[in-house]
């Protein structure tokens, strides 16, 4: 059985999902929360394989939560929203999907198996704003300061040591990259350093 776990702050939505899954043989629904903190709060004892994850709550945002969770649970965004800048957000944190809510039944439980399974999962039209990014022409600009924290991480420095030698806070790295992040299209650190120094937006120090 997979272990899935809910998290929205309407009740009524949480209502809907849960049974949704459960008409799944193969899929129990462990639990609910009603906010990202009450999520942190109750994973390590629920123990789910998967978590359906609501972006915007009080109490505790979704993309915040997922990135207390930490790299080894797989959480799959749940939401109404597909700006780009959400997705990029909720990848970035290390999201396993990012799924709407008008998902069918089926599709949620396909993705929840895949999303299991390791795989990311994407709505359709979510891969198609993503595939636009990549695609789309003329290269990013970056600030002085952007290629500089950029360079940092290409010198293998964590956010906190980053922080340090520049004299800022490390929540403040966290949004330097983050806006790096979605001027390259890109989810993570080792392919924002790769991205740039193909176009040549930063240079290795030393």
């Amino acid at each position: 059985m997979l272990r899935v776990m809910i998290v929205d702050d309407h009740p009524v939505v949480r209502e809907g999902l849960r049974g949704m899954l459960q008409a799944e043989p193969d899929i129990e629904v462990v639990g609910e929360a009603g906010s990202g903190d009450e999520a942190v709060a109750v994973v390590p004892r629920l123990r789910p394989d998967v978590i359906l994850m609501d972006l915007r709550m009080p109490g505790g945002d979704g993309v915040d939560a997922i990135g207390r969770l930490g790299a080894g649970q797989r959480v799959v965004v749940l939401t109404t929203y597909e700006d780009d800048g959400e997705i990029l957000r909720a990848v970035a944190a290390g999201a396993a999907g990012y799924l709407l809510k008008d998902v069918s039944r089926a599709d949620l439980a396909r993705s929840v198996r895949a999303a299991a399974r390791g795989e990311t999962v994407l709505s359709p039209s979510v891969a198609a704003r993503l595939a636009d990014r990549r695609a789309a022409p003329g290269p990013p600009v970056l600030s002085a300061r952007e290629r500089e924290v950029l360079e940092l991480v290409a010198e293998g420095l964590t956010n906190a040591e980053i922080g340090r030698r520049l004299y800022i806070g490390e929540a403040t790295v966290k949004t330097y990259l983050l806006r790096v992040f979605g001027k390259l299209g890109v989810s993570d650190r080792t392919s924002a350093v790769l991205a740039a120094l193909d176009l040549g937006l930063v240079r290795r120090r030393g």
